[in-house]
């Protein structure tokens, strides 16, 4: 991002903050890929995903003059995201089968759709806050500091938990996909 761009963010920020919708949807819209595929990798399905996206829009809204650093808009636009995606899980209680989950290219770690599955499978043994490193990891190719702060966690934590997760995965897979 360049200085320029900077310059626009910030006044584009300015005027969100001042009630300017257009302004506030023009910055989510200079970040609308990254929004969907954090959406995509927590609802498993495009509606979902752009449902929880418009959620995050209107509590954005609401509360973007909460926003006390203006360089923090897009790790607090997207701690809003995973906590809009966790809310409509909880409230749907929602368990997508395996079957329906489509060819998106967040899931583009295995060629074969068998190995989808099966590590989906895998996956879904594991506890969420496993599942949720995890997948933001190598899902959506997240370096710790950034999941540490869309988790609102400290990076000692993202480092365990991946730690942790990787092992079990591992071991209930048989070390048969994953190398050391």
């Amino acid at each position: 991002m360049d200085r320029g761009e900077k310059v626009e963010i910030k006044l584009l920020i300015k005027q969100a903050k001042n009630g300017d919708k257009e302004a506030l949807l023009r910055l989510v819209m200079a970040q609308q890929l990254d929004y969907y595929k954090l959406a995509y990798v927590y609802m498993k399905n495009e509606d979902d995903a752009l449902d929880a996206i418009q959620d995050m829009i209107v509590i954005i809204y609401e509360n973007i003059h909460k926003l006390k650093n203006d360089d923090a808009f897009y790790s607090w636009s997207k701690t809003i995201l995973v906590n809009s995606c966790k809310s409509i899980l909880r409230k749907n209680k929602k368990i997508v089968p395996l079957e329906n989950i489509r060819e998106e290219g967040t899931y583009e770690i295995y060629e074969n759709p068998e190995d989808k599955i099966v590590l989906e499978k895998y996956l879904s043994e594991l506890s969420p806050k496993h599942q949720e490193i995890i997948r933001l990891k190598y899902f959506l190719d997240l370096d710790y500091e950034t999941i540490g702060q869309i988790l609102k966690i400290p990076i000692g934590t993202v480092k365990s938990r991946m730690s942790v997760g990787m092992r079990k995965l591992k071991e209930s897979m048989g070390g048969e996909y994953l190398n050391d």
